[in-house]
C-alpha cells in the first residue's frame, strides 16, 4: 500500500488551513527548491572542476571542501519537505498490515514513529546550537590558509534550521496520526 504525504494545511489542522500552516509549508517548499537549485549549481562546478583539470590542468581549488559542505546542507534544506510529501524512504509493511486490520493502531503508531522523529530532529537542532555558536564566534572554516577557504557557519545554520522545520514537521504529522487514531476508536 503506497503512503501518501499530505499536500495542504489542512492534513495536519482542523481544516482551517491557518496562516501559519501555509506560511509554514511555502518555507519548507522554498527551502527545497534551493536545496534543487544548489544541486544544479554543484553539478556545474564540478563539470567545471573536471573540464579544468583535463583542459587546462588546473582544477577549481576547494572543490572536494565544497562538495561536502554542500551534500550536508542540500540535506537539511530538503529534508522537511521530502517528509512532509512522504517520500522519506521508510518500511511500511507491518504499519500498512496493521492499519488495514485494526486502524486505531495503525494510525497511533505511525503518530509514535512521527513523535520520535521528532524528538530525535529537536535534539538534533539543540546539539547542534553550540557548534553553530562557535563557528560564528570562532570564524571556523575549512580548506587551507592561502589556499582556499570556506566558512562553516552556514552550513551549520542550514543545519539547525532543517533540524528545526524537520522536528515541526515530524510534530504535525503525529498530530495527524494521533487525530487519525482517536476518529477509528470512536464507535
Amino acid at each position: 500500500m503506497a503512503r501518501e504525504g499530505p499536500t495542504t494545511p489542512e492534513a495536519i489542522g482542523d481544516g482551517s488551513g491557518n496562516r501559519v500552516a501555509r506560511t509554514f509549508l511555502r518555507a519548507i517548499a522554498a527551502m527545497n527548491a534551493l536545496g534543487g537549485v544548489w544541486i544544479a549549481a554543484l553539478m556545474l562546478l564540478i563539470n567545471a572542476d573536471v573540464f579544468a583539470r583535463e583542459a587546462l590542468t588546473a582544477p577549481i581549488r576547494g572543490i572536494s571542501e565544497l562538495v561536502a559542505m554542500s551534500i550536508v546542507g542540500i540535506v537539511f534544506l530538503q529534508i522537511a519537505h521530502t517528509l512532509w510529501s512522504g517520500r522519506i524512504t521508510r518500511s511500511d509493511s507491518l504499519l500498512d498490515r496493521l492499519t488495514r486490520a485494526r486502524p486505531a493502531a495503525g494510525h497511533g503508531l505511525d503518530a509514535l514513529f512521527h513523535l520520535a522523529g521528532a524528538a530525535v530532529m529537536a535534539v538534533l537542532c539543540w546539539a547542534s546550537l553550540p557548534y553553530f555558536s562557535r563557528a560564528l564566534e570562532e570564524g571556523e572554516y575549512v580548506g587551507a590558509l592561502g589556499d582556499f577557504t570556506a566558512p562553516t557557519w552556514p552550513i551549520r545554520l542550514i543545519i539547525l534550521i532543517g533540524s528545526g522545520a524537520t522536528s515541526v514537521t515530524f510534530l504535525a504529522l503525529a498530530v495527524r496520526g494521533a487525530r487519525r487514531a482517536m476518529r477509528r476508536s470512536l464507535p
